[in-house]
């Protein structure tokens, strides 16, 4: 019984048309689609640390024609919340936005415009430096949170619009 189960359970998985999304590893179609996706400079502190994010997950070798390129604009934002008796903040809430672009590198054509985004809470005490420093350890996380969600966008419209698709 438990037997016949599990095969019931295999034919049912295989024909729900589920496949991996990075299958064939560093060799499928998916992970060489990335490989040629360069960059584009986003401005500020946190474009930095999103630009160094994105180029981290991609893994597009250096001196290589890229076949496409991702334009990001960033909105980076801290507003505070939470008044405490002597009017001063509690809490912030730090948020980090990005609208961005998948563009043809070699026609100009915009392939994917989307947005990602995600937000922290900072507790504001009273050490300004330990304030300061939670606001920054804030955006690191933020950054790598965006490009995951940047890099997980380019891999669907990679594998949807790939090779035989």
């Amino acid at each position: 019984m438990r037997l016949f189960i599990l095969l019931a359970s295999t034919l049912l998985l295989a024909g729900c048309g589920l496949r991996p999304l990075y299958s064939g590893g560093g060799a499928g179609a998916v992970a060489q689609s990335l490989r040629s996706v360069d960059v584009a400079p986003i401005g500020g502190r946190s474009g930095w640390m999103v630009r160094t994010a994105l180029e981290d997950r991609l893994g597009a070798p250096a001196g290589v024609q890229a076949r496409y390129r991702l334009e990001v604009e960033l909105d980076d934002d801290i507003i505070g919340f939470g008044i405490r008796r002597d009017d001063a903040v509690a809490r912030e809430r730090r948020t980090l936005r990005a609208r961005y672009r998948l563009v043809d590198a070699a026609v100009g054509t915009v392939l994917l415009d989307a947005t990602a985004g995600s937000d922290a809470g900072i507790d504001v005490v009273s050490s300004e430096y330990a304030t300061v420093a939670a606001e920054q350890t804030a955006l690191e996380r933020l950054a790598r949170e965006v490009a995951d969600q940047i890099v997980t966008r380019v891999a669907l419209y990679s594998s949807r619009t790939g090779p035989g698709r």
